[in-house]
């Protein structure tokens, strides 16, 4: 089953909140360049199957973040579009499909934004922290609080 899903995944409970990192990163700061900044390109990785699924883009948009899928990983899924979506990106083509939306930093980790999962249309509160120095990112989408919910490490590309 294809789960671009909530591109995050296993029902465990992330570690920290912390970044580790001293000053409060500013989203626009650098992107890949700037290991305490999320902006730039990732690869998702299917929390059942280990295979990566994508490759998307975090971006800065008026202060908050926002994250696009660039490209499948998995061959003939270029020309999927999101029937189950049920809001404005109905039908859109999966490739620049905006699926995570309103990201601010607070405490320690990004939150107050959601993320779609394109197989079911289903949006998810989620949140997100930096780890491993910035190589890595801890997605989680969850419905009401974190602990109900999914995780998925993403792997910085560049």
């Amino acid at each position: 089953m294809r789960n671009y899903s909530i591109i995050l995944a296993l029902a465990s409970v992330l570690a920290s909140a912390a970044t580790g990192h001293a000053r409060t990163p500013t989203v626009g700061d650098g992107g890949a360049s700037d290991p305490s900044s999320p902006v730039g390109i990732w690869k998702t990785v299917d929390d059942k199957t280990g295979k990566a699924r994508s490759l998307v883009r975090i971006y800065e948009t008026d202060g908050k973040l926002f994250a696009r899928i660039e490209q499948s990983l998995i061959p003939g899924d270029e020309a999927r579009t999101c029937t189950k979506c049920s809001d404005d990106r109905k039908d859109q083509p999966l490739i620049g499909l905006e699926f995570m939306r309103g990201m601010t930093f607070m405490d320690g980790e990004y939150r107050g934004g959601d993320i779609l999962d394109p197989d079911s249309g289903s949006i998810y509160r989620c949140k997100f922290r930096l780890a491993d120095g910035g190589s890595r990112l801890k997605v989680r989408g969850f419905l009401g609080v974190s602990l109900f919910g999914r995780s998925q490490t993403w792997e910085r590309e560049r």
